[in-house]
């Protein structure tokens, strides 16, 4: 694999859709600085995880020698982003934008690289662009094409209002591609429409369109609904070392793979030897761990991320941990042991049948976190803390 094809093969990871793959990868093989644009709404003072999903994406494009232009919507901002909304998103004031735009520029550096990421607002040229020119913007799209986008359509359909300016925001935030002279932008999947909408703009324009990448909308805490602040089923970049550190080791184990893939900044070798080692029977709790220490450092520092691993084994312990836990030590075969029959040999369950039943009621955990396989299996030389209900405790070692 030549450099480009490494360097495509890292930009793709994790991403939903690239529109065309094989002018991105064109593009890589140029081996010149592409201009990588992803645009944000200051629409809350804060970021969460979930937003750095895109910033994350940058500084792939970043690593790479690639310039990056983090756009500031402030003007798009005050037209309120209709993308999958059932009904018109309120508009933000002036004040609120600013206030907003200011904690982003402070927060996105734990992230990027300062030195080579762009800064802008889209403000700059559609300020500039006066009443005529949006007219004139209009004049390039029609509304048959604006209600092919899935949530215009079904307002359209339901009967619900849909405002004029909800229509100028697809355009507006194309026309920013147009301004900047983008080679690429990042996205949600939920803003696919707006970026084709840039790529068509280009074209109008006599630039060459633009290659679209859009990413995944990261799952919450509760692995089902994306990450947002409404739903309080989120991570903010600003938390407590100690409450960022807590709330990632709360994911599910199969929501944690979700999350490295997204969020972390290892490699895929990395992370598929971690997935070998779970699979081979290492805790997923240690795994867990390794992504949390690594997402609360680079919000914070290393060292607190440290203290808030240690914090978070004393508060366990704790709180669920009984002072005299028996102990006991098992033989495994060939070097494993299904944990079915741990749980019996270690009088946790009267039988393999309930230890199966146990874990499929999710009354089973391994120092603390719920094991939801039943058939896994302990690789010898492991030494956890085994639960079975509410008071059923046992360290085992495994030899």
């Amino acid at each position: 694999m030549d450099k480009s094809e490494k360097e495509f093969q890292r930009i793709k990871r994790g991403s939903d859709e690239i529109i065309p793959e094989s002018e991105l990868e064109s593009l890589i093989a140029l081996d010149r600085p592409l201009r990588v644009k992803a645009g944000f709404d200051p629409t809350a003072p804060d970021l969460h995880l979930g937003h750095t999903v895109l910033i994350n994406k940058l500084r792939h494009f970043q690593d790479f020698g690639h310039k990056v232009i983090f756009l500031i919507g402030d003007f798009t901002g005050m037209i309120g982003d209709p993308s999958g909304k059932s009904a018109t998103r309120p508009p933000l004031s002036r004040e609120e934008i600013e206030d907003n735009a200011a904690t982003y520029k402070e927060q996105i550096f734990k992230i990027l690289d300062a030195e080579r990421t762009t800064i802008d607002f889209n403000s700059r040229w559609m300020n500039e662009m006066g009443t005529a020119g949006l007219i004139k913007l209009a004049a390039r799209y029609t509304v048959a094409r604006m209600l092919e986008r899935e949530d215009f359509s079904n307002r359209y359909k339901n009967n619900q209002p849909i405002a004029i300016h909800e229509l100028l925001y697809p355009l507006v935030q194309g026309y920013d591609s147009v301004a900047l002279q983008a080679d690429v932008e990042l996205g949600g999947t939920d803003q696919k429409f707006n970026l084709l909408v840039g790529r068509e703009l280009q074209k109008h324009y006599g630039q060459k369109p633009q290659v679209v990448l859009t990413m995944p909308l990261l799952e919450g805490l509760d692995g089902v609904q994306k990450m947002s602040k409404s739903l309080g089923n989120y991570i903010g970049i600003t938390e407590p070392a100690n409450e960022m550190f807590g709330k990632l080791m709360s994911i599910s184990d199969e929501l944690m793979w979700r999350y490295f893939e997204l969020l972390s900044f290892r490699s895929d070798d990395e992370i598929q030897t971690l997935q070998n080692e779970v699979s081979g029977g290492a805790n997923p709790r240690d795994t867990k761990f390794l992504l949390a220490e690594e997402i609360v450092g680079r919000f914070h520092t290393q060292a607190q991320a440290i203290d808030a691993k240690r914090d978070f084994i004393q508060r366990f312990q704790k709180r669920e941990m009984p002072e005299d836990i028996a102990e006991l030590t098992l033989s495994g075969i060939d070097g494993k042991l299904a944990l079915a029959n741990l749980l019996k040999a270690a009088n946790l369950t009267s039988s393999t049948s309930e230890s199966h039943r146990m874990v499929s009621q999710g009354a089973v955990k391994i120092d603390g976190e719920q094991v939801t396989d039943s058939r896994m299996e302990i690789p010898a030389g492991s030494t956890h803390v085994y639960q079975v209900g509410k008071r059923r405790f046992a360290k085992v070692m495994v030899k």
